[in-house]
């Protein structure tokens, strides 16, 4: 699960580039995500699990169609935005799988 979230984190990089922004610098809550979710475990891992592979569904072939877009002399800004904007979205929604602040759950590097 780290290697796919590093690896999304990369791919929405070079989005957020083909829509002109400056690359974000990741936050602890997000970097440590994966290792949270494993000592979590139970349903919130499995959840993450799905989503962190849904996420890589949408964002392989959004980038390989701006890719595309870019190679042909287009500006792909404007769909770049909106798949950065996407990602982010689905982003949030697998951060709040996270236990709150107090739950029994362990909660590593928090």
């Amino acid at each position: 699960m780290s290697m796919k979230w590093s690896a999304l984190h990369d791919a929405v990089s070079v989005v957020g580039m083909l829509a002109g922004m400056a690359a974000e610098a990741m936050r602890p809550e997000v970097r440590n995500f994966p290792a949270v979710m494993r000592d979590v475990g139970g349903w919130r891992r499995d959840a993450a699990e799905r989503g962190i592979d849904d996420l890589s569904a949408i964002m392989e072939p959004g980038l390989a169609a701006l890719m595309a877009v870019n190679a042909r002399g287009a500006n792909p800004a404007v769909p770049a935005l909106a798949l950065w904007q996407e990602f982010h979205a689905a982003r949030s929604a697998l951060l709040a799988l996270v236990p709150p602040p107090g739950s029994p759950a362990p909660r590593r590097f928090m």
